[in-house]
């Protein structure tokens, strides 16, 4: 590619998080305390409430905070913070949609400036946004399904216009591809800066800021496969029937995932499992218990499929391919994962989760373990940052509607794992 061309996909992603990227806890420089300045009336009220929330969000996840919560914290009462927001899931869209407001401001600027700024800058300034702050992006991630339905509607309308933007710009610069293509490359490039919000490992922060670029540029030069894939196996019907167990495990997983956790009702899921909501306590003492079997179940699979990956792998390489084409199947095949992932750390025991991301922990070693095994220039924490990026692509793209019914995305995201993890 020419460096002519280069500046497109660095506008494309600068302005995703140049306003709006994120940090985790272990690397603040600021807290709730120096957010509220004592004796000070802030020219933006609604700014700074906005900015407590949000922090408390992250922090506690949406459902272990309240408006009281987010009054004490910002030194006000809670009629006061009413006079501002009519209760919590308005200032969640306040905060969420004042991102997309910088977005949409970025992205006129970059259509305004398409020559004028380097590649190279641009990026770099994209991976040191995310790299310094986390917070957003779990927000966005972890608790946009709180949001009211018509502000729902208007993020999807605007955001899907920037998307548009962003992909008639990659076009620019990549004339071979189709849209739709351009549009995955996009979503896939947004995933890799958006993957920092999902681990904790930090590496030198210029160290950082270049893998992120490096994993950036793999993913907009990526080449994507153009074979159709042949029909998939028809599922197994089996003989007899599923134990009471399974039905109501998967009748609470797919309405887990269609309304979430807080939507769904004991009452509901016995209902779906043709059983009354008093019966599913004879099997699961509350939802929480519920969404940890399905969790559980979920990592157990992903650990079996990863053994047989290794042991049908001549090699780590072949390994960490087939290693890709097993997460893929499995995020698209069934949603037990996807719920698993989405989990809010407020709706179960400490113990239960702990259980739930030691799983995860190690089933992400596995990964690690095969790509340093590939690609030993590479140190544990880097190693970390690239699977957890692979990983996210996977998780997210499956869950996007706008690329979900792509008939080759399997075989697409695959190719762009890959292209993240080979040496």
């Amino acid at each position: 590619m020419t460096s002519m061309a280069r500046p497109t996909y660095g506008l494309i992603l600068t302005n995703i998080y140049s306003q709006n990227s994120w940090c985790n806890a272990y690397d603040h420089d600021y807290s709730l305390l120096t957010m509220v300045m004592p004796g000070r009336r802030p020219r933006d009220r609604r700014e700074q409430l906005a900015a407590v929330a949000a922090e408390l969000f992250r922090a506690r996840g949406y459902a272990g905070v309240g408006i009281n919560d987010i009054a004490a914290a910002a030194g006000v009462t809670g009629p006061a913070l009413y006079r501002h927001f009519a209760d919590k899931r308005a200032v969640l869209a306040y905060v969420l949609l004042s991102g997309l407001e910088d977005l949409e401001r970025g992205t006129q600027e970059a259509l305004a400036a398409l020559e004028q700024v380097p590649f190279d800058a641009l990026l770099g300034r994209l991976a040191s946004a995310a790299v310094q702050r986390r917070d957003l992006t779990a927000l966005w991630r972890w608790e946009g399904r709180h949001l009211a339905p018509h502000d729902e509607r208007e993020i999807a309308k605007r955001s899907t216009s920037v998307l548009t933007t962003w992909t008639r710009m990659l076009l620019t610069v990549r004339p071979e591809l189709t849209a739709p293509d351009a549009e995955l490359l996009c979503w896939a490039t947004l995933s890799v800066f958006g993957s920092v919000a999902v681990h904790h490992t930090i590496v030198a922060k210029q160290r950082f800021v270049a893998l992120l670029v490096d994993l950036a540029e793999r993913v907009l030069h990526a080449n994507l496969p153009t074979d159709m894939p042949g029909p998939p196996p028809s599922p197994a019907t089996g003989v007899g029937t599923r134990s009471r167990r399974e039905q109501l495990l998967s009748a609470a997983t797919g309405l887990f995932y269609r309304h979430g956790f807080d939507a769904v009702s004991m009452e509901q899921i016995g209902t779906a499992a043709g059983i009354s909501g008093p019966s599913v306590y004879k099997h699961f003492s509350s939802k929480a218990a519920l969404v940890c079997a399905i969790g559980r179940r979920a990592a157990d699979r992903l650990v079996l499929d990863a053994e047989r990956a290794l042991r049908t792998s001549a090699d780590e390489a072949e390994a960490l391919r087939r290693l890709a084409e097993s997460y893929v199947g499995a995020m698209s095949g069934s949603c037990e994962l996807a719920v698993g992932l989405s989990i809010d750390r407020a709706n179960i025991p400490d113990q239960d989760r702990a259980d739930l991301v030691r799983m995860q922990r190690d089933y992400v070693a596995q990964w690690v373990d095969l790509f340093l095994a590939t690609r030993p220039e590479s140190n544990v924490r880097e190693a970390k940052i690239t699977v957890h990026a692979a990983l996210t692509i996977a998780n997210d793209l499956t869950r996007t509607r706008r690329i979900a019914n792509r008939p080759r995305l399997a075989p697409e995201l695959v190719a762009l794992m890959s292209a993240l993890l080979r040496a």
